[in-house]
């Protein structure tokens, strides 16, 4: 092995990791004659969660964002992330959508399929491989990395031969958390690069502060490939910085080749758009070696941070730490990726917040322990399976071979919404958010979330330190806001802005709105639960079924709602038997917990 090659993950996972997704199209675009002259092995450009996040937060068509970068990148490879039978969205889909869905992105511009299975399951990579494999794209196979007593470097080299017995052209390692260590990545580095004949590939995170010492070692132990971030966006939850790792290989025999002095340039573009996106900054942009002890990807921490701070619960976060190993373990030790992460996450947070263990379960846990996601790692706790799915028979076979083909259906549920064939599969990721989109899109009333730019002075005055933005926490009868002044023009009561941040997105109110509270009403307009009846959530979230209707009788622990939070689905089970008589919510509503989201009477 000579040279080594660099995927950059700026238009992704850099992004994602420490912006929260939210880089737009826009901000993407004029910099991207330079990135195609650098000659990077490929650019990551799509996929994880960038589809989520254009549907929900910037109202952007992903596929139309792909279309463009293809045309804006001619000479340079495209990649994208893509969930193995989950694809982009959070559940697994039937084959011939996982065929429409690789067949379009290809179409699109996709060049290399970064194929992964939460589990390492690779029975659910098979289908995706064939469809890359069959469109003449670039299938790589993806291990996921983690820590257990039972994930051997030999259960890793095992699951890399299937995957390339499957037509896998390259195999990557995929450090989502930064659990690697330098002497573990050349060990595990020289075991697949003695017994595979595809390339290697190293995806490592930078959070633990070991990322680049990993990098390093896996290039000395025959991986030609690593991912790094241009550095306006690296380090932290991110991944090691381009620039340094050229520098690090120049003059070796490793030398990547690329031109130090126009990554700098990229690099300087990138730190002013971060700047337009101060809102979204992660709080895990240094080094944390927490991971290395809780396995917590830096990711799942904000997520985790944002979900107690809104219930007033953020001095627990530790406990949820705590209690998240415990839930893994139950789980039957599963990496902490996209969707298991979100799944152990989130009941871990509902095991503390709910003061007894498995009290409240997770559609998406039962589904877990159900065998809907595949064979977990290791064997689960028996008693919690019980507890979550009673005696219904487990899954043994691959979980796909159990759907009925869904695309013909997906085209007739969304029928004129979708004016062509990637609108269907907007709809077929996300039903809920995928067919707002598409309506708004349709009466013309896209509008992303806001973007709060820093305020700047022209010149100095008397009023420049009046004018500095200000940020505070306001509590209304239990609910947590965070409440940025603006101040602009301070000497003009009409035109100073206040700004709520709710659900992660700016609204521009006035202090009327604050005041506008009533004693007996929560901030979603309903009243605060006070009876035994009353149906309240554990966490704040999206009501996305209603399982019953006015009228009808129901038995204590019967499913009366299903919410969603943090991607996942909890059902909402009736405190006492009696009969519906009010139900305050509907398909799509914003929810809090303690407000009366439905009444039953004895």
């Amino acid at each position: 092995m000579s040279r080594v090659y660099i995927t950059d993950t700026i238009l992704r996972d850099a992004h994602q990791s420490l912006i929260a997704t939210r880089m737009r199209t826009e901000d993407m675009l004029p910099v991207c004659e330079k990135l195609d002259e650098v000659g990077f092995w490929s650019l990551e450009v799509w996929g994880g969660a960038t589809f989520d996040a254009c549907v929900r937060f910037l109202k952007e068509d992903p596929w139309e964002r792909l279309h463009k970068l293809r045309h804006a990148l001619p000479n340079t490879r495209l990649q994208m992330l893509l969930r193995g039978q989950n694809l982009l969205g959070y559940r697994h889909y039937s084959d011939d959508v996982v065929r429409e869905f690789v067949r379009l992105a290809a179409r699109e511009g996709i060049d290399v399929f970064r194929i992964f299975d939460a589990l390492n399951d690779v029975r659910n990579l098979r289908v995706a491989i064939d469809a890359v494999k069959e469109h003449g794209k670039h299938a790589q196979g993806t291990l996921c990395y983690t820590v257990s007593p039972v994930h051997t470097v030999a259960m890793y080299l095992e699951q890399a031969r299937d995957m390339v017995d499957m037509g896998a052209d390259s195999i990557a390692i995929k450090d989502m958390a930064g659990l690697l260590r330098p002497s573990e990545t050349a060990r595990l580095g020289k075991v697949l690069r003695d017994h595979l004949d595809v390339p290697l590939f190293l995806h490592c995170h930078a959070t633990a502060g070991l990322a680049e010492m990993c990098q390093l070692k896996a290039v000395e132990s025959g991986c030609a490939h690593i991912d790094t971030a241009i550095s306006a966006f690296a380090g932290g939850t991110s991944h090691p910085p381009t620039e340094s790792m050229v520098v690090a290989l120049h003059g070796t025999p490793y030398d990547t080749g690329l031109d130090l002095g126009l990554l700098q340039e990229i690099s300087a573009y990138f730190a002013g758009i971060r700047k337009k996106y101060a809102q979204f900054e992660s709080e895990f942009t240094g080094v944390d070696t927490r991971v290395q002890v809780n396995q917590v990807p830096g990711g799942m921490m904000s997520n985790l941070a944002k979900q107690l701070e809104e219930q007033g619960a953020l001095h627990r976060i530790h406990e949820v730490f705590e209690e998240i190993p415990r839930v893994r373990r139950d789980l039957g030790f599963p990496p902490l990726v996209t969707p298991t992460s979100q799944i152990v996450g989130t009941q871990a947070v509902l095991n503390v917040l709910t003061g007894e263990r498995y009290k409240t379960i997770t559609n998406e846990v039962k589904r877990y322990l159900q065998g809907g996601y595949g064979h977990p790692p290791a064997p689960v706790d028996e008693a919690v399976r019980r507890k979550a799915i009673g005696q219904e028979a487990v899954i043994d076979v691959r979980p796909a071979d159990l759907l009925k083909p869904e695309l013909e259906s997906l085209k007739a549920e969304i029928g004129d919404l979708a004016e062509c064939d990637t609108d269907v599969m907007i709809y077929a990721m996300f039903p809920e958010v995928g067919k707002a989109f598409l309506s708004e899109r349709k009466a013309g009333v896209l509008k992303p979330e806001p973007l709060i730019s820093p305020l700047t002075v022209a010149a100095p005055s008397p009023v420049a330190e009046r004018i500095a933005p200000t940020e505070f926490k306001v509590s209304v009868h239990g609910e947590t806001y965070d409440v940025q002044i603006t101040g602009a023009n301070l000497d003009s009561q009409r035109n100073r802005r206040f700004y709520i941040t709710l659900d992660g997105v700016p609204q521009e109110v006035d202090l009327e709105v604050l005041s506008g509270f009533s004693r007996t009403v929560g901030a979603g307009g309903r009243p605060i639960a006070s009876k035994p009846g009353d149906v309240v959530t554990s966490m704040p979230g999206n009501i996305v079924d209603i399982l019953v209707s006015e009228g009808d009788r129901v038995a204590a622990g019967d499913g009366v709602l299903v919410t969603e939070a943090m991607k996942m689905e909890t059902q909402i089970q009736a405190p006492i038997s009696g009969t519906v008589v009010a139900i305050h919510v509907r398909k799509g509503d914003r929810v809090n917990p303690n407000e009366t989201l439905m009444e039953i009477e004895p």
